[in-house]
C-alpha cells in the first residue's frame, strides 16, 4: 500500500470521529427543529471543514490554508447570501481581528520564549471563526478551546503521561471544538 494511502486512512478515521462528536453536540438543537434548513446545510459545511482540519492538525501539526481560508471565505459568503446578523462587514472585521489576536499572542510568546508557540494555521482558523461567528462569538470560542486544551493536558498528566513546557500540542482540534460549540449553542452572554 502506498504511503499516501496509509496516511489518509487514519486522518479520514479521525475526521469521521470528530464529525460524529460534532453531530452529537448538534443533535439536541436539530431534533428540536431550532435550525433552519439553510443553516443546517451551512452547519454541515462548517462541521466537515473543522473536523477535517482538526484531523490533519492531529496528524501533522498543520492546519492547511486550503481548509482554513476556504472556511473563512465560505463563512463570509454565507453571511452575505443568507443575510446573517451581524452584517458581512462585522464578520469580515471579526475575521481580521481573530487572525490579528492570535498572531499578536504568538509574537509576544516568540519575544519571551525565543521561538513560535502558535502556528499561523491556528490564527487562520480563528479568522474563520470570526467569519462564521461574528465578533461576539470569538471570546467564547477561545474560552472553550483553551478550557478543552487544559482538560486534555490535565488528563494526560493524571494518566501518567509526562507533559513538558516544550511539548507540542495540536491546538486546531480544540479551537475547532470551541468554534463548533459556539456555532451550535451560541456565545456566553452576561
Amino acid at each position: 500500500m502506498p504511503t499516501s494511502d496509509t496516511k489518509a486512512v487514519p486522518t479520514a478515521t479521525a475526521a469521521a470521529a470528530i464529525a460524529a462528536l460534532y453531530a452529537a453536540v448538534a443533535a439536541p438543537v436539530v431534533a428540536r427543529g431550532e435550525m433552519a434548513a439553510e443553516t443546517l446545510a451551512a452547519s454541515v459545511v462548517l462541521g466537515v471543514g473543522l473536523a477535517l482540519a482538526s484531523a490533519i492538525d492531529l496528524r501533522s501539526f498543520r492546519l492547511p490554508d486550503a481548509i482554513t481560508l476556504t472556511l473563512a471565505a465560505a463563512g463570509l459568503a454565507l453571511a452575505w447570501a443568507l443575510h446573517w446578523e451581524p452584517t458581512l462587514w462585522w464578520r469580515a472585521a471579526a475575521a481580521v481581528g481573530g487572525y490579528t489576536f492570535i498572531r499578536a499572542i504568538d509574537l509576544a510568546y516568540e519575544f519571551v520564549r525565543g521561538h513560535q508557540g502558535i502556528g499561523q494555521g491556528d490564527a487562520k482558523l480563528f479568522a474563520s471563526a470570526g467569519a462564521w461567528l461574528g465578533p461576539e462569538g470569538l471570546p467564547t470560542a477561545l474560552l472553550y478551546a483553551c478550557a478543552a486544551a487544559i482538560v486534555f493536558v490535565a488528563a494526560c498528566q493524571l494518566s501518567g503521561r509526562t507533559m513538558t513546557a516544550t511539548q507540542r500540542i495540536a491546538f486546531g482540534p480544540f479551537l475547532g471544538f470551541g468554534i463548533w460549540l459556539v456555532w451550535i449553542w451560541g456565545p456566553v452572554t452576561l
